[in-house]
């Protein structure tokens, strides 16, 4: 909810343009023109201290300008992947990103701390689906980078065979069911939306508002039928195309349902390519996954799912690459 976030208040702050950004989990990654940078320190330091206030959790922010990765002989280019003909998805690559990642840690391009109770425009924001189980075998989470200075085309063939490994399994191991997940909603979700999108003295009429929206979409899902412009059937079989189960930011991200057989294949591969140095990674498992969502409004189709393993994910996954050895209970609310 944390990561997710960022992203939210920032695109609400600038108006929902059509800007590359990337969710990896515990936190995200947006690419702004240089004119809306005061407004993305506003929207971003407003986020802090929400994450800070309601959430108890620390969240770093830095804003880099992109000339200053050139100026290091890196760079910052973007791709784009249509998840589905409604949402596309961004891919950064040239380590530009990684390398501010790196500054943000070590405390540089800071962003100046908001006023106490400052609140960002979070509107849209959700976490009400529960956790999705898996169908395959197992839920893993996958983060794989370049090993140091090896971002070539060995990396490139591990991440296709990865890729490729993947494709064998129902839905490309696509952790959604194709027709959307189950009409499950969390209880712990539900709260968390509300504290994102209502002040304090106002939450109990939000959680009324959350419970009847979804009273609503279940009752028009079983009756097969839509509500004006509302179609609950069409909804969540988009929640399952517009979801951003694999990605890339100058290392493949991705979260897939896969079996016993194609997990020790994948591991394989992670492995050989880290004896060779080619690359760094980290594996986590468990038995779900979690989306959190981004949906200005649900009769417009292009609303967005981010994915993440329900036990930890890609914030356990990063934390064996770094030592840290984080686990899915120390971070799990």
């Amino acid at each position: 909810m944390a990561g997710a976030s960022v992203i939210s208040a920032v695109l609400n702050s600038v108006g929902k343009g059509d800007y590359p950004f990337v969710f990896g989990g515990d936190g995200a990654l947006i690419a702004l023109p240089g004119s809306l940078e005061q407004t993305a320190r506003a929207a971003l330091a407003a986020v802090q201290v929400w994450v800070e206030e309601d959430l108890k959790l620390m969240l770093r922010i830095a804003i880099v300008p992109v000339a200053d990765t050139r100026t290091e002989g890196l760079d910052v280019r973007v791709a784009r992947y249509s998840a589905s003909p409604y949402v596309t998805y961004a891919m950064f690559w040239g380590g530009g990103t990684s390398w501010a990642e790196r500054q943000m840690k070590l405390g540089r391009y800071g962003v100046a701390h908001a006023p106490k109770g400052t609140r960002p425009d979070l509107t849209g924001l959700s976490c009400r689906w529960s956790p999705i189980g898996a169908r395959n075998g197992e839920i893993v989470s996958i983060i794989a980078v370049p090993g140091e200075g090896r971002p070539g085309q060995e990396f490139r063939d591990l991440v296709n065979g990865i890729v490729a490994i993947t494709t064998e399994q129902n839905r490309d191991s696509h952790p959604v069911p194709a027709d959307g997940p189950d009409l499950a909603f969390s209880l712990h979700g539900i709260n968390r939306e509300a504290k994102a999108t209502a002040p304090a003295g106002r939450r109990l009429r939000q959680k009324f508002i959350i419970f009847l929206q979804l009273g609503i979409t279940v009752l028009f899902h079983k009756l097969g039928i839509p509500l004006g412009k509302f179609d609950a059937r069409r909804y969540k079989r988009d929640v399952a195309g517009n979801s951003d189960f694999r990605k890339f930011d100058d290392g493949l991200k991705m979260t897939v349902d896969v079996d016993a057989d194609h997990l020790k294949r994948i591991e394989t591969l992670l492995e050989e390519a880290r004896t060779k140095g080619i690359a760094r990674y980290g594996l986590h498992r468990q038995a779900s996954a979690l989306m959190t969502c981004f949906v200005p409004t649900p009769i417009s189709r292009d609303h967005m799912h981010f994915i993440d393993g329900a036990a930890g994910g890609y914030a356990v996954a990063a934390s064996q690459m770094t030592g840290k050895s984080l686990s899915a209970v120390s971070i799990t609310p």
